[in-house]
């Protein structure tokens, strides 16, 4: 009889894999301006966030610990040079925003769970299998799970932050397995990220499988990911570990 592969681990990513933000961050971060008399465009506001995420992440990688920054003064400086690219130059009015959306985005009310997430999270854990997160996240995400009521599904909560390297830095998903006392071989993760959660895992012994939702794959994605590692939706996951042959129920 052929040898069926047995996935014992599965780890997960989070943001908009398994939960997502309820408003977008341009309408988050105008209503707050409004409130503290700042009036903004909510337009504006989304591509300044932008601009700044991706200069922060670059100029201070993982909330720019190696640094000697904290994640909240991360977070604080990118939502002062948002307003900053949104025309607003007045720091000191915007220090109070920057703290109430840094405390608001750490309270599970900013955030929904996605469809179908829970139910695949119960399905894994009737068929036997370990959960956990690797996530790029901060450590707000502990308390941001628990309130949704999902972190009683994962053996644990691994973020970047605590980890010392993002994904798809090799040592991030290292250590996970390392945590669980897995080998790559029976571990598989789920994301929405190619380069994070598809590559990265892959890349040190790990199982993969892509969540891609409804819009259309970039070319160069769908052509390197096989079909049966691409989820539309989480409801095909357990559909693909049976493929793989992996956790049969009652494992």
């Amino acid at each position: 009889m052929a040898h069926r592969l047995q996935i014992r681990l599965l780890t997960w990513d989070v943001k908009d894999t398994l939960l997502r933000l309820r408003h977008p961050v341009g309408e988050e971060y105008a209503a707050k301006g409004r409130a503290h008399g700042l009036e903004v465009e909510p337009s504006v506001l989304e591509q300044g966030f932008k601009q700044a995420y991706k200069a922060h992440s670059r100029s201070f990688p993982n909330y720019g610990l190696s640094h000697g920054l904290t994640s909240r003064q991360w977070w604080l400086d990118v939502v002062l040079q948002t307003f900053h690219l949104a025309g607003v130059r007045n720091a000191q009015a915007v220090a109070p925003i920057a703290e109430q959306l840094y405390e608001d985005f750490s309270s599970p009310c900013a955030w929904q769970v996605l469809d179908g997430a829970e139910d695949t999270l119960r399905g894994c854990r009737t068929r036997g299998l370990r959960l956990a997160v690797i996530s790029n996240f901060d450590r707000r995400l502990e308390g941001i799970l628990a309130g949704l009521g999902l972190r009683e599904y994962f053996d644990f909560v691994l973020t970047s932050e605590d980890a010392g390297w993002p994904k798809p830095d090799p040592r991030i998903f290292q250590k996970a397995l390392r945590l669980a006392h897995m080998e790559p071989a029976v571990t598989a993760h789920v994301g929405d990220n190619y380069l994070c959660d598809y590559q990265g895992p892959r890349a040190v012994g790990l199982h993969s499988f892509l969540v891609v939702g409804p819009q259309a794959l970039d070319p160069k994605v769908r052509d390197s990911v096989p079909k049966e590692h691409i989820l539309p939706t989480l409801a095909h996951l357990l559909p693909a570990l049976d493929r793989l042959g992996g956790s049969t129920p009652g494992l």
